[in-house]
C-alpha cells in the first residue's frame, strides 16, 4: 500500500511539471553575439582556472582549490538567462561563478592567494568569496551548507516582492545531505524562487553516481516535495540557457521551486591534491573531445563563419592577458595586515 502510495505521488508529481509545460527545452538559437560572448566568457573561466592550478603547483596558493575546468557552460548559461537582481550562490568549486558574475579576476585571483586585494581581504581564500554588490553569495566549504542559505536568500525575496530569484548551486554528492531536503521541504511550502541548480559530474568528491545514490536521476530529488525537475545538456551553453530562462520564469511567476539537473563533467581532480584515479584517462580524453562547451562553441562560430580562426585566436590572447594580469596582481599585492584578524568578526 505505501508502495502503491509512493507511485501515485511521484506520477501526479510528474503530471504535475507536465501540465505546467516543464520539459526540458530546445536548446536556445544564439546570435552572432551572444555565441561571442559565451565563447569570450567560457574562455575566461578556463584560462582563469588553468593559470590558478599553475599558481598552486607553485605554492602561491594554499589550502583546498576547486577547478571548474570542463563545467564552464553550466554558469555561463545560467547568468545569461538571469535579470539583474537575481542572486548567485554555490559551493566550494565557486572561481567560475565569480568570474560570471562579473567580479574582478584580479580580486579573485588574490583572494586565491591571501592578498589584501582579495574580495574577502584574503581571510577567506578559494572556498570563501562574496560579493554583495554582484549579488554572489558564496562560495561555501562545507558540503551542502549553501543550499539552506539559497532557500533563505529564496524566503527574503519572497518577504520583500522583489521580483528576485534565488539560482542555489550544488553538486551531486551534496544532493544527499540532509539539510537539502528540509531546504526542499520549506521552498516548496513556501513556494520560495529558488531554481536549485544540481551540477551532476558524476564523481562527487571521487565516487561514481552509480555506486554512491540509489537514485541516479537528480532531476528526480523533488518529487516528493512536488518541485518539478528537468535534466539539461549541461556541456552545451545553449541547452542551459534556455533550461535557466524557462526555470527563472516559472519560479519567478509564483510558482515556487523548480530543480535543474545539469549533466557536466570536470576534467580535473575533485581538488588540486586528488589525482583522479578513479576514472580512465580515456574517458576524459572522450568527453574533451566530444563534449567540450568551449569547442563546441568554437565550431559553430566557424562553421557559421561569423568569426576567423584569427578572431579567435585574438579573443583567446584577450582573456589570457587579462588572467596574466590577474596573477601579476595576486603574486605582488600585500598580504593582509595581522590586525585584519580582528575585523570582519561578528562579536
Amino acid at each position: 500500500m505505501a508502495q502503491a502510495a509512493a507511485r501515485k505521488a511521484s506520477a501526479k508529481s510528474k503530471a504535475d511539471g507536465k501540465a505546467q509545460g516543464l520539459t526540458t527545452p530546445k536548446p536556445a538559437e544564439f546570435s552572432k553575439e551572444e555565441e561571442l560572448s559565451a565563447y569570450r566568457s567560457m574562455l575566461l573561466i578556463r584560462r582563469f582556472e588553468e593559470k590558478a592550478g599553475q599558481l598552486y603547483g607553485m605554492g602561491f596558493i594554499g589550502g583546498f582549490c576547486h577547478l571548474y575546468i570542463g563545467q564552464e557552460a553550466v554558469v555561463t548559461g545560467l547568468k545569461m538567462a538571469m535579470v539583474e537582481g537575481d542572486q548567485m550562490i554555490t559551493a566550494y568549486r565557486d572561481h567560475g561563478h565569480m568570474l560570471a558574475m562579473d567580479m574582478s579576476p584580479r580580486g579573485v585571483m588574490a583572494e586565491l592567494t591571501g592578498r589584501r586585494g582579495g574580495y574577502s581581504k584574503g581571510k577567506g581564500g578559494s572556498m570563501h568569496m562574496f560579493s554583495k554588490e554582484k549579488n554572489f553569495y558564496g562560495g561555501h566549504g562545507i558540503v551542502g551548507a549553501q543550499v539552506s542559505l539559497g532557500t533563505g536568500l529564496g524566503f527574503a525575496n519572497r518577504y520583500r516582492e522583489n521580483g528576485a530569484v534565488s539560482l542555489t548551486f550544488f553538486g551531486d554528492g551534496a544532493a544527499n545531505q540532509g539539510q537539502v531536503y528540509e531546504s526542499f521541504n520549506m521552498a516548496s511550502l513556501w513556494k520560495l524562487p529558488v531554481v536549485y541548480i544540481i551540477e551532476n559530474n558524476r564523481y562527487a568528491m571521487g565516487t561514481s553516481v552509480a555506486r554512491s545514490s540509489a537514485e541516479t536521476d537528480f532531476s528526480h530529488r523533488g518529487v516528493s516535495f512536488r518541485i518539478p525537475g528537468i535534466q539539461v545538456d549541461g556541456m552545451d551553453v545553449r541547452a542551459v540557457k534556455a533550461a535557466g530562462e524557462m526555470a527563472l520564469d516559472y519560479s519567478r511567476s509564483g510558482n515556487g521551486p523548480i530543480i535543474l539537473e545539469m549533466m557536466t563533467y570536470r576534467y580535473r581532480g575533485h581538488s588540486m591534491s586528488d589525482p583522479a584515479k578513479y576514472r580512465t584517462k580515456e574517458e576524459v580524453q572522450k568527453m574533451r573531445s566530444e563534449h567540450d562547451p568551449i569547442e563546441q562553441v568554437r565550431a559553430r562560430v566557424l562553421e557559421k563563419k561569423w568569426a576567423s580562426e584569427d578572431e579567435l585566436k585574438a579573443i583567446d590572447k584577450e582573456v589570457r592577458d587579462i588572467v596574466a594580469d590577474s596573477a601579476d596582481f595576486a603574486q605582488t599585492d600585500p598580504e593582509p595586515d595581522p590586525s585584519e584578524l580582528w575585523t570582519d568578526v561578528v562579536h
